[in-house]
């Protein structure tokens, strides 16, 4: 049982998310921009790594969660050209930017490395994947090192939507679904969106054949009855279900905004880019939307201080800073499984888990700081990386009990996603999934075009039931879009339901939706049917989605 002379493991988990963000029907898009700043600043500097850790053997594990709507924004067509322009814009100003700064000793060298940086993502995503970024997180699952968890649908806020089981029933099989038609196998976890718990949720992980998620501290720190060892070892809920509960030391090291290692003075400053620092007759055409002041990714300047003031950015100390980090985080690691070991019957378990966007879009320095971290804790007899799957195949007994409700927002539990400046979201998408449910438990076997205008009603609710739209008004960034993109889809999902009961279905506007909302091309509507109702499917629904 287990490796009795490994002292601990660490279980990285990095949880990958974007809200669905395609709009054709405009030239440019700020929306897209996140998800086009993502794929070059995060996931492909976090694919290099990864890679390269291949490449030299280095034995690691790590886990990824990658949210249905992120996949199906790397799966689209119509995203992916988009993307390859933006890139090349990027590329063309890289070109620029090494001609205006020639001969310069400081800002050549950065000019250089961001052009080398940009050549080597678009080889990657154009040459080597075609465009089709998910192939390479499927060959790191090929490799072994890497497992891959899906999210629920639309990454809804699970404790919120749960008045009607059947809708969590159709965010968390519809995720399920989509990651089993891009990568050929079924996901062992799910990374609950927010880590948001809430006990009904258990039955249909369960049934949809999960063995496991990922919650807040507190969500197994108050659990019930209180677990023996914390979360340095995962609890076993009476469904069944693995929990693993978030470790608070991991966390505050990298994400404290004064502790944390990205603050660090010799990183790169994030919110200096020449976006906003050079003349708009010069960086203009380059901007997106262009004219619009915004960032670019190209940032020449270091943290420095916290102050205005900015030095240049030394990307050889940043790097040696990056694995002096890593280091340090393997040191405590280290300290901290020796002194629960003490109290432990088995060694303990770290979870870390960690929004992705953060390594190199927030801390460009994140990347390298993984890749040392990896190779560095490789070299080590005391700790050892782990998935979860791996952990719990090592059989160590787990306490049965119950998580507390919890989520991984501000002040640990429902606030961030509902208070004063979004309540008025949830009558709404409840009388919803009351109309989507009655419909699907009705219409068992529709044919066209009632069949087409279903799905397409099921995709609207779930791209309403979104956690990021009520997120970001709470936030106040672009919450005017967030409540846009709320309502809009709240209205098309209503003017649906009432083509279908009045048996006038527009299907030119059906069609015109199908275009633009376009997510999911195989959801089935009856995902949302009655789940105390007896339905004439055979086996389970999801199956005979599948």
């Amino acid at each position: 049982m287990g490796n009795q002379s490994i002292k601990g493991y660490i279980a990285f988990i990095f949880h990958s998310h974007l809200p669905y963000v395609r709009h054709p029907e405009h030239k440019h898009s700020l929306e897209e921009k996140w998800f086009f700043e993502a794929i070059t600043e995060c996931y492909i500097p976090l694919l290099k790594v990864f890679q390269g850790l291949e490449r030299d053997r280095v034995d690691y594990a790590v886990t990824f969660s990658l949210s249905p709507t992120l996949l199906a924004m790397m799966e689209d067509p119509f995203l992916q050209d988009r993307y390859a322009r933006y890139l090349s814009k990027l590329q063309e100003l890289a070109a620029k930017e090494e001609e205006r700064t020639a001969g310069d000793p400081v800002f050549a060298p950065l000019a250089r490395l961001y052009r080398e940086r940009l050549d080597f993502t678009a080889d990657l995503f154009l040459e080597k994947y075609g465009g089709r970024l998910v192939e390479g997180f499927r060959e790191l699952q090929q490799g072994g090192h890497v497992e891959l968890l899906t999210s629920a649908a639309t990454h809804g806020y699970l404790p919120l939507l749960g008045l009607q089981k059947e809708v969590l029933y159709a965010q968390v099989a519809a995720g399920i679904e989509n990651f089993e038609k891009i990568f050929g196998t079924v996901p062992r976890g799910i990374w609950l969106p927010e880590c948001g718990y809430i006990p009904e949720v258990e039955e249909i992980l369960g049934e949809l054949g999960l063995c496991y998620f990922v919650t807040a501290t507190h969500g197994v720190l108050y659990a019930e009855p209180r677990p023996k060892y914390g979360v340095y070892s995962p609890i076993l809920t009476s469904g069944g279900l693995a929990a693993f509960g978030r470790d608070p030391e991991t966390s505050h090291q990298v994400w404290s905004s004064k502790e944390g290692y990205p603050g660090d003075y010799n990183y790169r400053e994030f919110y200096r880019d020449i976006g906003y620092d050079l003349d708009l007759d010069y960086i203009g055409n380059f901007l997106h939307p262009p004219g619009i002041r915004s960032n670019t990714g190209f940032k020449y300047y270091r943290i420095t201080g916290s102050n205005e003031h900015k030095e240049p950015y030394n990307p050889h100390r940043a790097r040696e800073k990056a694995a002096e980090h890593a280091g340090n985080f393997l040191f405590n690691r280290e300290k901290q499984v020796e002194y629960y070991g003490e109290l432990m019957d088995r060694p303990p378990l770290v979870v870390a888990p960690y929004d992705a966007e953060l390594f190199g879009h927030w801390w460009f320095e994140g990347p390298q700081w993984i890749d040392a971290l990896c190779r560095q804790i490789a070299t080590t007899k005391q700790i050892k990386m782990i998935t979860p799957s791996q952990y719990l195949a090592q059989g160590y007994p787990l306490q049965v009990s119950t998580p507390n409700i919890s989520s991984w927002g501000d002040k640990g539990y429902h606030e961030v996603w509902l208070n004063g400046k979004n309540d008025w979201i949830y009558r709404h998408l409840h009388e919803a999934a009351t109309k989507m449910i009655a419909l699907a438990t009705e219409n068992p076997r529709a044919e066209e075009p009632l069949k087409s205008a279903l799905n397409q009603a099921a995709r609207e609710l779930l791209l309403a039931q979104s956690s990021d739209w009520p997120f970001i008004i709470t936030a106040g960034t672009m919450d005017s879009y967030a409540r846009t993109r709320i309502t809009s889809h709240l209205l098309r999902f209503f003017d649906l339901v009432k083509q279908i009961k009045e048996n006038k279905i527009d299907q030119a506007w059906l069609q015109q939706l199908k275009t633009v909302d376009n997510l999911f091309p195989h959801l089935d509507y009856r995902l949302f049917q009655n789940l105390d109702e007896t339905v004439p499917i055979e086996k389970s629904r999801l199956s005979s989605v599948l």
